[in-house]
């Protein structure tokens, strides 16, 4: 497998939108620098937080554009995959033109349930249909939203046959058990979507997180992923965690953004999601020892 530096703390980075539901690429800058200033390795552009399935491709291909304009090609990874193949394959490619370190592709999340076999072959065409363009892949793992798990199974399957393509797994399952148990596929790089589990990264072989609440502890993250012994940075990250999490995510991550660059307009998010009502923004910010 070729050499390649993406690991240890990336952001799951938010996408702030304009009054017309459009990509803000200023604002999207302005934290992002401030992400990778602030202990992030490297981000994580159109994932779920950044709301990559409530944009068209066009949106998509522009918030590509504006961040590989303005950020370090190396340390970032996009989300590339949607149900269809054809647009995954156009997304997937336009993330190698623009410089992409790496692709984070879901699996087609829509026809269920689907076989190991069905998976592998959904892939096996993404990779044939971007050879001219061989981005690396990473898989993404998050059976809450999509209803599929990738199995130790069909992940070693996709290593093997693609070596130089297939890199790894960024795994918002939850499980640290799952996460570990693929982990152990050699030459497999797996990131779990929590901080927290920076503290069993050495022990369980993860290359790092890739974690939407990063964007609001990125230097104690950093810390615990320099010393995984160090107990004052896992306190720390558990609990803010703990707390962002008790709220809709999404919105609550860019609520606090928001707040801290002082911007109200980075906390719009676009539907179904809905803001945070006033009385949760107040729980949020008064609870809130980030």
């Amino acid at each position: 497998m070729p050499e390649h530096d993406l690991g240890g703390v990336i952001a799951a980075v938010p996408t702030p939108f304009d009054s017309n539901g459009e990509p803000n690429g200023d604002l999207f800058i302005r934290h992002a620098s401030w992400a990778l200033d602030n202990g992030c390795d490297g981000l994580n552009v159109l994932g779920t937080t950044g709301e990559a399935n409530s944009l068209s491709p066009a949106q998509r291909k522009s918030v590509m554009e504006t961040a590989s304009s303005a950020l370090a090609k190396d340390r970032l990874m996009v989300g590339t995959g949607t149900p269809d193949l054809a647009t995954t394959v156009d997304l997937t490619r336009f993330a190698f033109d623009t410089g992409f370190a790496a692709a984070l592709v879901l699996p087609p999340y829509y026809y269920k349930p689907v076989s190991d076999d069905g998976l592998f072959a959904w892939f096996e065409a993404l990779i044939a249909r971007t050879t001219d363009t061989p981005i690396p892949i990473y898989l993404y793992n998050f059976p809450q939203l999509t209803g599929i798990t990738f199995s130790a199974e069909l992940a070693t399957r996709l290593v093997e046959h693609f070596p130089q393509r297939i890199y790894g797994m960024k795994d918002s399952s939850g499980d640290l058990d799952y996460a570990a148990s693929i982990a152990r596929i050699d030459g497999f790089d797996v990131f779990p979507s929590s901080e927290t589990a920076l503290a069993r990264a050495q022990k369980d072989g993860f290359a790092g997180c890739i974690s939407a609440t990063v964007n609001i502890n990125a230097p104690r993250s950093a810390a615990l992923w320099k010393n995984p012994d160090d107990s004052d940075a896992l306190e720390a990250v558990t609990g803010c965690r703990g707390h962002i999490t008790s709220f809709p995510l999404v919105p609550a991550v860019k609520q606090l953004v928001a707040t801290r660059l002082n911007l109200p307009d980075f906390a719009t998010v676009l539907p179904p999601l809905r803001s945070l009502s006033l009385e949760q923004n107040a729980a949020l910010a008064g609870d809130f020892e980030g």
